[in-house]
């Protein structure tokens, strides 16, 4: 533990989370600016950031995030387990549609904080574009599988999701506490959820949640297609049909 009571593990973790899709390559200096560690501290603990793997050199004075801590997250049952279990369904998904196709679990250290975490994405030449990636967030709320999520929820957890205000993503998504209710009624309803261009305009999405998987976070499925292809009947059926496969081969592979 250091004088101000900050153990080095805290501090690692202030130096990797500065780390982002839009800045994937940091200088030191705005690694010491974001993190506010004194020049010195900083330059040893990076040191040993890079001999683990955990932090790479980089062309131009530059960092970026290590192999090592990529090889080890790939050691998290989200991806042994489940997104090697989800991709032959994906693959099955696509090639049904030739669209984008999404795996994302829930990740809510407490429901105020909870977003849609995509663990799995499979797309094409001819996949219209979207903003997910892999190990990307997005919000529940705005998102097809975020919002099939949302609908695994019960009253309690649901009250403390909707006391923080919801950001409007573009000008359909949906705001609104009663609004969104109504729309989770719907979707427990028919099974599957279904966003119309509420995180992105032209793009509609269409997901269903698995049953409970023993180990595993709430997860869903989905499919993002244009505004004008989208046949939500046909891709509600699809998605709920991947889902239950899905979650038959992990019960399989406990």
């Amino acid at each position: 533990m250091t004088e101000s009571g900050e153990g080095v593990l805290t501090r690692a973790m202030r130096v990797l989370q500065c780390f982002s899709e839009a800045e994937p390559q940091l200088s030191a200096t705005q690694l010491a600016e974001r993190t506010g560690l004194a020049a010195s501290t900083l330059h040893r603990l990076m040191a040993q950031l890079v001999e683990f793997g955990l932090l790479a050199r980089a062309p131009g004075h530059r960092y970026t995030i290590g192999a090592r801590l990529w090889e080890l997250g790939e050691l998290s049952p989200l991806s042994l387990r489940l997104r090697e279990t989800a991709l032959p369904h994906m693959l099955r998904l696509y090639e049904a549609t030739g669209e984008n196709v999404h795996l994302a679990v829930l990740d809510a250290p407490t429901p105020e904080s909870a977003t849609a975490l995509y663990v799995g994405r499979v797309t094409g030449k001819g996949s219209i574009p979207t903003l997910s990636r892999m190990g990307g967030r997005h919000p529940l709320h705005a998102t097809g599988v975020g919002k099939a999520l949302l609908a695994t929820r019960d009253d309690a957890w649901l009250s403390r999701f909707f006391s923080v205000p919801l950001r409007r993503e573009t000008m359909l998504s949906i705001t609104s506490e009663a609004a969104l209710r109504a729309d989770l009624v719907r979707t427990r309803t028919r099974g599957y959820a279904i966003t119309r261009e509420e995180m992105t305009l032209g793009n509609v999405s269409v997901a269903a949640a698995l049953p409970p998987a023993e180990a595993l976070p709430p997860a869903a499925i989905g499919i993002v297609v244009h505004l004008e292809s989208a046949d939500e009947r046909r891709l509600g059926g699809l998605v709920v049909q991947a889902a239950k496969d899905l979650s038959r081969d992990l019960r399989d592979s406990r």
